[in-house]
């Protein structure tokens, strides 16, 4: 069941040369010559293998990628999960990491899915969430509704809980503590699989959903003392519309509609829907997928909303591959065994009010050819401004897909850094106007599916060339204004540069 389950993939840049590059997992076990690789891009936007030497060229049954700077040095380090263990690779510059996870402290022995990082007390060191899946005893025999044999499905087996670490850099540099049963968080199991981190009541502190595969979705709500509660059932996320269980796979987080809000797409199994929850008002969330015209006829896991023609609203990318047998399956399947479990990829379209068209049959490199597609994970891999994809597939090559979509309008991307901190601001909420519209977007890589994305905050704008206002309201809840400029070019913007605004009400937010 493990293998079915897939690998994922990180963009990021780990020498710090503005290009992105790639980290690609393997699933093959210890023991396998298949070992996970590393990937620089040149000048030339090819890329190099340079995995050996690099101290990531390791194997094992790798699952999720999470890529975050823990120790505040102003280097990326790289976090793997892995059926039954974790690994914490430090990143010592020069293109070297080295295994820090002894002495971190970081100890899970579960079978790790996808995980983020998210500084949840606010004192400026990233803290990681580890998202566990199943209890699993690989001895149990499955079988499908005819009696064949098959994968298992979750309800086979015990769920489990998902771990929060939290970093205690200002004590005790590279070392993490486990806080799961004191924050709350080891209250209640689940089969974990997705999870994105980020402010869901307007508090100014940094939540966590995690999506579960065939039990509710939990929404730990941070209680700003360390604590969380789960609050997923009152807060709308927990079910579909019909209060049905449904298999959660792949998160994404995004405002379809432009009412400043973020809103949350899961992906699910063939027989189900993928589901569309839209926030309004503030920390309340609707199943509005019948509304906003989504139809799904496939298992989605990878899942991320981006704006490809920057048009000024969010489309949906969904990497797709079944868990369960076809009753037929493509002729002359690629893989003998693996032919009945392929799917076709998707991509929907926003019409800028929340309302979604499947463009997949005029998409046929990224949603054409049928396979058991897993992580996805978007970037501006050619440094055009326009968002790609990289797409992993169980028994086959990863695939990169540039955006060359048609007519596309203006665009901006940007990176915000806390220079007191050296690295990004994850957690960072950014907010661009022009034109009498606003676009809201979250600085946090991790979310989808086992994958971590590029850092930064990417804006499409339509026909506006010039961007009139730049919000970041930072981590930490202090809020700055810095001017806009033109549209079409990539900027950094520093905490500490921007003009202060003033300190919000702390009766209405709670603090």
């Amino acid at each position: 069941m493990p293998q079915m389950m897939g690998s994922g993939v990180a963009l990021f840049d780990f020498d710090d040369d503005g290009r992105l590059d790639i980290y690609l997992l393997q699933n093959g076990g210890p023991k396998s010559r298949s070992t996970n690789r590393l990937f620089h891009q040149g000048t030339d936007g090819r890329f190099t293998d340079v995995s050996a030497g690099s101290g990531l060229d390791v194997s094992g049954y790798g699952m999720g990628v999470a890529i975050a700077d823990v120790n505040n040095d102003g280097r990326p380090d790289v976090f793997v999960t892995e059926y039954g263990r974790a690994r914490l690779f430090v990143n010592n510059g020069g293109g070297a990491f080295e295994d820090g996870t002894a002495k971190s402290g970081i100890d899970n022995p579960l079978w790790g899915t996808s995980a983020a990082f998210v500084d949840y007390d606010r004192d400026g060191w990233l803290d990681l969430v580890v998202v566990n899946y199943l209890d699993y005893d690989p001895s149990a025999p499955c079988s499908n509704q005819a009696g064949r044999r098959d994968f298992c499905g979750p309800n086979a087996f015990r769920g489990t809980i998902t771990k929060l670490y939290r970093n205690l850099g200002k004590v005790a540099p590279l070392r993490f503590e486990d806080v799961t049963l004191k924050s709350g968080l080891g209250q209640l199991v689940g089969p974990g699989l997705g999870v994105v981190c980020a402010d869901f009541n307007g508090d100014r502190w940094p939540d966590i959903l995690v999506a579960n595969d065939q039990q509710p979705n939990r929404l730990w709500i941070n209680q700003r003392d360390g604590t969380f509660k789960d609050e997923a059932i009152e807060r709308g996320v927990a079910y579909n519309d019909m209060g049905q269980l449904q298999a959660h796979m792949g998160v994404a987080l995004g405002d379809v509609d432009g009412d400043g809000l973020f809103d949350v797409f899961i992906t699910h199994l063939t027989e189900e829907t993928h589901t569309l929850w839209k926030q309004g008002p503030r920390g309340l969330f609707q199943d509005q997928t019948v509304s906003a015209h989504i139809a799904s006829h496939a298992t989605g896991f990878g899942t991320l909303m981006a704006d490809f023609d920057h048009d000024g609203a969010l489309d949906v990318a969904v990497a797709n591959g079944r868990v369960r047998r076809a009753e037929s399956q493509p002729e002359n399947p690629a893989d003998q065994f693996w032919g009945v479990y392929v799917e076709r990829n998707q991509l929907l379209g926003n019409d800028g009010r929340g309302r979604f068209r499947d463009l997949s049959a005029e998409n046929s490199a990224f949603s054409g050819r049928p396979a058991v597609s897993r992580g996805l994970a978007s970037g501006d891999i050619d440094g055009d401004g326009a968002l790609d994809l990289l797409v992993t597939e169980i028994a086959g090559p990863a695939h990169i897909y540039r955006n060359v979509a048609k007519k596309r309008g203006h665009w901006l991307l940007i990176r915000a850094i806390d220079p007191a901190l050296r690295r990004d601001a994850y957690g960072a909420e950014i907010t661009v106007q022009a034109g009498g519209r606003s676009w809201r977007r979250l600085i946090n890589p991790g979310y989808s599916y086992l994958s971590s994305n590029d850092p930064r905050a990417h804006f499409g704008l339509g026909q506006m060339e010039w961007v009139e206002h730049i919000q970041v309201l930072w981590p930490d809840g202090v809020e700055e204004n810095f001017p806009g400029g033109a549209a079409d070019r990539t900027i950094t913007l520093r905490k500490g540069e921007g003009a202060a605004q003033r300190p919000p009400d702390r009766r209405a937010t709670g603090e």
